[in-house]
C-alpha cells in the first residue's frame, strides 16, 4: 500500500502535511546505508582520531585507492559516509573552501567555521529544486590552536554539531551507545589511547576482529600536527596491545 503521504515524496522542496521534508529523510536514509560502512570518531585531550572499516569491493582494485578517509588541509581531516561519489563531490568543494580561506585570510581556516561553510551549502540543497541532496554525512576533525581538539559532524540537511565521539553509517547508534559510556575518560585520553578506544568500539560495534588492513585509522596530534593515514603496521601494533590488555 502507498502511503497517504506519497505525494510528497516527488519534491524536495515539499512539505508534508505532517511538516515533514520526505527527500531529506530518504537522503539521510542513503547516506547512512549506502556504503553499509560504520565510522568512528573522537577527540582526546590533545588529538583527534577517526576509525572506519575498509570493505574493498573488488579483488582487482588497487586496495589503496579504496578510502573514506581524506584531507582537507594538511591540519584538517574528513571521515565520509554514504555515496562514495558524494562524498568526493563534498570533499572538493571542502578543499576549496580551505584553499580559498588560506588564500583571503593568510591563515589556515579553522575546523569549526569550515564545518559551518560546508553545512550552509548542504543547507541550500534542501531548499532549491536544481540540485539534490549529497548523500553524505562528513565528520571534520582537527587540533585548533584556540579550541584543542575538534570533532565536527555535518549532515545532508546542513546540521552541523561538535562532538567529543561521534559515529556515522550502518551501525551509527550502537557506536554512540559505546562512546557515551567513556565520554567523561575521553577527555584526558593521550593519543594511543584515543586511538585504542576507536578501534575497540569499531570492534565492539561490528562484533568481529579485524586484521590491520582491514580498518582505516587517521589521527591529528597537537596544533602543529599532520591529520595522516596510520600504516598498516602501527595499526597491527594497536590491535595487538588491545588483544594483550584484554587476555
Amino acid at each position: 500500500t502507498m502511503s497517504r503521504d506519497s505525494n510528497y515524496d516527488h519534491h524536495i522542496s515539499i512539505f508534508s502535511p505532517q511538516g515533514r521534508l520526505y527527500q531529506m529523510e530518504y537522503a539521510f536514509k542513503a547516506a547512512s546505508s549506502a556504503s553499509g560502512l560504520t565510522g568512528i570518531s573522537l577527540r582526546g585531550k590533545n588529538s583527534c582520531v577517526v576509525v572506519n572499516k575498509k570493505k574493498v569491493p573488488d579483488r582487482l582494485m588497487d586496495p589503496q585507492s579504496i578510502s573514506h578517509i581524506f584531507n582537507i588541509s594538511p591540519q584538517i581531516g574528513c571521515l565520509t559516509t554514504g555515496m562514495i561519489a558524494d562524498c568526493k563531490a563534498q570533499i572538493q568543494r571542502m578543499r576549496y573552501e580551505a584553499a580559498d580561506y588560506q588564500f583571503k585570510y593568510g591563515y589556515s581556516i579553522p575546523v569549526h567555521v569550515l564545518a559551518k561553510r560546508i553545512a550552509d551549502i548542504a543547507q541550500v540543497n534542501t531548499q532549491s529544486a536544481s540540485m539534490r541532496p549529497l548523500a553524505t554525512v562528513c565528520i571534520l576533525v582537527g587540533v585548533d590552536d584556540e579550541r584543542g581538539p575538534q570533532v565536527f559532524k555535518v549532515d545532508c540537511a546542513g546540521h552541523y554539531l561538535p562532538f567529543y565521539g561521534t559515529a556515522s553509517g550502518a551501525k551509527e547508534q550502537e557506536a554512540m551507545n559505546y562512546l557515551e559510556k567513556k565520554v567523561e575518560e575521553m577527555k584526558e585520553y593521550d593519543t594511543d589511547q584515543t586511538v585504542r578506544t576507536a578501534i575497540m568500539c569499531l570492534g565492539s560495534v561490528l562484533g568481529s576482529d579485524f586484521r590491520g588492513s582491514e580498518i582505516e585509522v587517521a589521527m591529528v596530534e597537537g596544533t602543529n600536527g599532520k591529520f595522516r593515514l596510520l600504516s598498516e603496521e602501527e595499526i597491527d601494533a594497536h590491535l595487538s596491545f588491545i588483544a594483550d590488555s584484554d587476555a
